[in-house]
């Protein structure tokens, strides 16, 4: 027989935890099915959390995982492979071992993976002295050497925001050419003391497992202890995309159009977390959590109280 829940959270990041929480304190029979793959697991420590800076992610995790199982929440390590809304609205949940549940309704919070530039050393150094988010990361480097690995246009603007960091920044150009960088561009790297170096980046020098500099593709090499990078961020979005859930493209990727609860336009369905934008750190995909979950106990209240009201 089909197992039967109120609510199904698909991912068990911070964003789905959060959900979860907040629904099985309503008392709602709640499952999380979590493939275990988050975003942040590169990383030794998370930041910018109050009262949690610098707790590593996964004992963060594994607190969250604790505090749900007080309130009855089941989690269930797996993965969702399918899902369909059926003439009720309600959700028919398919698993990766065939194993069927239905929902009443679904939160979808996969997050997002992030595709690393293809320069070796890169991705085996990631989230240690090779980092992409100076409000994750910043302090803990701060005032060391630090390069930019400039991948898009965008990577002039990471070189600027790292300049509040440390006043020794070098923008390596690698796929971006001098003649792409804007006369604005050229005034503000010259104002932040940010130089800039053309040339690809071949590979990474690493010595006694630290970083140590790049070596361009005509050999120079550039000494550095730290390397800003911008991966491209690659949305978990193949569930809306199979429940006809409207989407907007944006410069970080397609993601689902939601409401300020986090509702898609698919009656029924929530997106929380990276699931549903970019920039959600921790805290934020935290907080989309919970306005979600909040949000969906006042809607099956509400659906439940107008069927008693019906008989």
């Amino acid at each position: 027989m089909t197992e039967k829940y109120e609510v199904i959270v698909v991912g068990g990041g911070a964003a789905g935890l959060s959900a979860a929480l907040v629904l099985g304190r309503a008392r709602r029979r709640t499952l999380v099915v979590d493939a275990g793959e988050p975003r942040n697991a590169p990383a030794a420590h998370m930041h910018g959390y109050l009262s949690r800076d610098g707790v590593p992610p996964a004992e963060f995790l594994a607190v969250g995982r604790e505090e749900i199982a007080r309130y009855g929440v089941e989690l269930l390590r797996g993965r969702v492979t399918d899902a369909i809304r059926d003439a009720k609205g309600e959700f028919e949940v398919t698993l990766g071992e065939g194993r069927n549940l239905h929902a009443r309704r679904l939160v979808v919070a996969t997050g997002l993976k992030d595709e690393l530039p293809a320069v070796p050393g890169v991705a085996e150094r990631f989230g240690r002295d090779v980092l992409h988010c100076p409000y994750c990361h910043g302090w803990e480097v701060r005032d060391q050497a630090f390069g930019v690995l400039a991948s898009t246009p965008m990577s002039v603007h990471q070189a600027l925001m790292v300049s509040q960091w440390s006043k020794d920044v070098t923008l390596f150009l690698h796929s971006v050419t001098e003649d792409e960088l804007s006369d604005e561009d050229r005034r503000r790297l010259a104002a932040a003391g940010v130089a800039t170096v053309a040339g690809e980046v071949a590979e990474l020098l690493v010595d006694d497992d630290r970083l140590t500099g790049v070596r361009l593709t005509d050999g120079t090499a550039h000494e550095r202890s730290v390397l800003f990078v911008a991966p491209r961020p690659v949305p978990r979005t193949g569930l809306f995309q199979r429940l006809g859930a409207e989407q907007s493209e944006s410069p970080f990727g397609t993601y689902p159009v939601v409401d300020e609860r986090g509702q898609t336009t698919v009656p029924g369905l929530w997106a929380a977390g990276n699931a549903s934008g970019f920039a959600e750190q921790v805290v934020n995909a935290a907080s989309r959590g919970y306005r979600a979950g909040a949000a969906i106990n006042g809607e099956l209240l509400m659906a439940d109280l107008d069927a008693i009201a019906r008989v």
